[in-house]
């Protein structure tokens, strides 16, 4: 299930943020903790930090943002906070937010404040700040950055559930569960968090109310919002709630406010899907060794249709044989996952001719490595309350959908999935554009198969003061890619979107297409 990545729902309901899963998975960056003392020379001595720090009504103490499978961790400034989990309803249960602050070194820093979005839904921001620290950390010289964890994710209140699949039984088939199945783990789930939360309050409506009583604890600095995939639709809606609280958005991998999230999860995919492969067959070496890699996916694809199957590999990190069910679910699943970054993509044309030769070893034992960061990163319980109370009754299966890879299952399972699950109330404008002009700068990967460029176009016409880049050879989620950090960095400093120079993004290029697991022709 969902909560723990181990059903269809991980398939399509981390769809828009995977936020940010194959970008962070290869892109992730040690960064030395922000507050770490330089080392000191023979006989100097370094002078502490004071053991608290006063921002606005709020005492700041240090803390250490540690980092799924790592023992790697960010040092920061925490606080506890504390907000009704039914706001409309004062003495209703209070739910602890896990809040912090990244310092800037600055004596005095600058009066705005920037604020990362995480994206999923799903993701926490103090879990996610590792994946955007290259992108972000230059602009710490100046500015303090707010880590909050929407509610529902990391140290907020999660909505975790353990579910029946995390024994790990040897042929578990994610993909194949049966909606009789799927509807049994989300009663299940509900009764395991019954006590803790009420999953109807863990949607992005409130979370928007949630991070303005923050701003107002932290002394009320005007905000400058770094949305990343599911993170930009939270910017859009609490700039539309707080307009006079944005000094400026950052939108990377954009969802659209009018966009009914899953939609067309199927169209999108197998737009970059034939983008990517037309890179194949337009390259002599590519083309010769596996000839049309979108036609050998699908021949794949009705082959494990009309038989999926048990197959064995051996686990990437345990060595171990693992047995799974290779269907055309499961097969849509893993393929979806490697699209999200130009080097899995990259991979996809000879993984998918192998499996298509009987070796699934390669595809199966990287969506291993892939999902096995998701499940740890992501959490299903606060996406099913987003995706239940925002989208789900406007969802509806597209026959054109019918013959993709993803055919019309997600939307299938999105609907059976909040047959059960609780959902909370969508402000009538919800779904409407953001119209502003607040300096927005909107990015966009050429090749994303879940937020692709014609996203930010759409978002980009309703913004007065804004600039969409595409970047090039790119998947989903950009802000590190190349020398995407300079742009944002002058942007949120000069806040003129059209006169940002940008003709170093020019020098992105996509990967090359592996034609062997030892890479590409030279």
């Amino acid at each position: 299930m969902a909560i723990n990545g181990r059903t269809v729902l991980r398939i399509g309901v981390v769809a828009i943020g995977l936020a940010a899963l194959g970008w962070n998975h290869f892109h992730q960056r040690a960064t030395p903790p922000r507050d770490a003392a330089p080392a000191a020379s023979a006989g100097s001595v370094t002078p502490a930090r004071p053991p608290t720090w006063r921002l606005g009504s709020l005492t700041l103490t240090p803390c250490q943002l540690g980092q799924p499978n790592s023992g790697l961790s960010t040092s920061a400034w925490c606080a506890p906070f504390e907000v009704p989990e039914n706001r409309a309803d004062p003495r209703s249960r209070k739910i602890g937010l896990k809040l912090a602050v990244i310092r800037s070194s600055a004596q005095v820093a600058s009066k705005d404040m920037l604020v990362l979005l995480a994206g999923g839904p799903g993701q926490a921001a103090t879990e996610s700040w590792p994946g955007v620290s290259g992108a972000l950390q230059p602009l710490t010289a100046h500015r303090h950055v707010l880590l909050l964890d929407q509610r529902g994710t990391g140290g907020s209140n999660p909505l975790t559930c353990k579910g029946a699949g995390d024994a790990g039984g040897e042929t578990a088939g994610d993909a194949d569960a049966s909606p009789q199945k799927q509807r049994e783990e989300i009663a299940q789930c509900l009764g395991q968090i019954a006590d803790k939360a009420d999953p109807r309050y863990y949607t992005t409506t409130i979370a928007v109310q949630d991070l303005e009583d923050v701003r107002h604890a932290l002394g009320a600095p005007s905000l400058d919002l770094v949305g990343v995939s599911y993170g930009t639709r939270m910017a859009q809606q609490y700039a539309m709630r707080h307009p006079d609280a944005v000094r400026s958005l950052v939108l990377d991998g954009v969802v659209p406010n009018t966009l009914v999230l899953g939609e067309d999860f199927a169209r999108n995919l197998d737009d970059a899907l034939k983008a990517q492969f037309a890179r194949c067959t337009a390259d002599e070496a590519c083309r010769k060794r596996f000839n049309d890699p979108y036609q050998t996916l699908y021949q794949l694809r009705d082959a494990l249709r009309a038989n999926p199957h048990t197959v064995s590999f051996r686990d990437p990190q345990t060595y171990q044989s693992v047995k799974r069910v290779l269907s055309e679910y499961s097969l849509a699943s893993v393929v979806r996952m490697f699209a999200y970054s130009p080097l899995t993509a990259a991979l996809l044309p000879v993984s998918i001719d192998a499996a298509a030769h009987g070796d699934v070893g390669p595809l199966l034992g990287q969506a291993k490595l892939l999902s096995g960061d998701l499940s740890d990163t992501m959490n299903g319980g606060m996406q099913m309350s987003v995706i239940c109370s925002e989208d789900a009754d406007l969802l509806s299966a597209r026959p054109q959908d019918a013959h993709t890879m993803l055919g019309t299952r997600m939307i299938d399972s999105l609907q059976t999935v909040c047959s059960v699950w609780p959902r909370g109330t969508r402000p009538d404008d919800f779904h409407q554009p953001l119209r502003t002009d607040k300096p927005a700068l909107l990015l966009s990967g050429e090749y994303d198969p879940v937020t692709p460029p014609r996203y930010g176009d759409e978002v980009a016409r309703w913004l007065a003061q804004s600039r969409h880049l595409v970047l090039r050879g790119q998947g989903h989620n950009v802000i590190n890619a190349g020398c995407a950090p300079r742009v944002v960095k002058h942007f949120i400093e000069d806040l003129d979107p059209k006169a940002l120079e940008v003709k170093c993004l020019d020098r992105l290029q996509p990967t090359p297409m592996f034609i062997d697991f030892n890479g590409a022709t030279p």
